[in-house]
């Protein structure tokens, strides 16, 4: 505890006075980023398409500011962003599609890209600019254990999480000399909503207990259990530390050694 109370001072001491936009920042990894942002000094802004979830998130003291918007509306970005400017760019928004190959037609396809690749392209379109004139900026994606390895069942999603880290290689040689970062963190299975509520189905299609599943699930996985958001968000203020300015075009796995076993 002491260890990690003096990591947090270090970070609040270091981004004290950045602002950060934080895509679907209302729930899941993206609240545990938001969170981690706010709490290391910075002035965070989410988005997210619920103002349940958006309220609650800013309830909690997560983040100072929400803005109502689906990300794949990439016009409406244009308007949302105007005037706008950010330190940091967390493309955290997305969705997973599970369906054999035959199954996933050109519109799934279509679906996984916008939310993938689309939009964190034109958000960071949108604000490289002013961290540019700045000569500071961090634009952090959300990438998954999907982006360096295939799995099963969800090949649209892996298509468009490949394609993300390989935005974030090519953009970050762009701005290697201009004070601007680019990387991704890529995440293994991590314990939302999303994966829990995945392993309630199975539960239910084969009888058993969610406890079950969940317990032969993590044992065959490295760490014993699911990645924590915590965690992954740990690695995202990491990346926006003004001391990584040397950490660029990386994906960085936060998997527990799953990808490597």
């Amino acid at each position: 505890m002491a260890g990690q109370r003096q990591g947090e001072q270090y970070h609040q001491q270091r981004l004290a006075g950045l602002t950060a936009l934080v895509t679907g920042g209302s729930r899941g990894i993206g609240l545990a980023i938001a969170q981690a942002l706010t709490q290391a000094g910075c002035e965070v802004t989410i988005i997210g398409r619920h103002a349940a979830s958006l309220d609650e998130a800013l309830r909690q003291g997560a983040a100072h500011h929400s803005l109502r918007a689906d990300v794949t509306d990439l016009g409406g970005l244009v308007s949302l962003m105007a005037g706008r400017h950010f330190d940091i760019l967390v493309n955290n928004a997305g969705s997973a599609v599970s369906a054999p190959f035959s199954q996933q037609d050109p519109a799934v396809f279509a679906a996984m890209s916008a939310q993938h690749l689309a939009a964190p392209a034109e958000l960071s379109r949108l604000l490289l600019p002013a961290m540019l004139g700045k000569g500071f900026g961090r634009i952090i994606n959300i990438g998954s254990t999907a982006s360096v390895q295939g799995y099963q069942g969800v090949a649209a999603y892996v298509a468009a999480k490949h394609a993300i880290l390989g935005l974030t290689r090519a953009l970050a040689l762009e701005v290697a000399k201009k004070g601007v970062t680019v990387n991704a963190v890529c995440p293994g299975f991590t314990a939302t909503d999303m994966i829990l509520d995945s392993m309630a189905d199975t539960a239910r299609k084969t009888g058993q207990s969610p406890e079950e599943v969940l317990a032969k699930f993590v044992s065959r996985k490295p760490l014993g259990r699911l990645v924590e958001p915590a965690e992954v968000a740990f690695a995202v203020v990491m990346l926006a530390d003004p001391l990584a300015s040397a950490i660029n075009g990386q994906g960085v796995i936060v998997d527990g050694g799953e990808s490597i076993a």
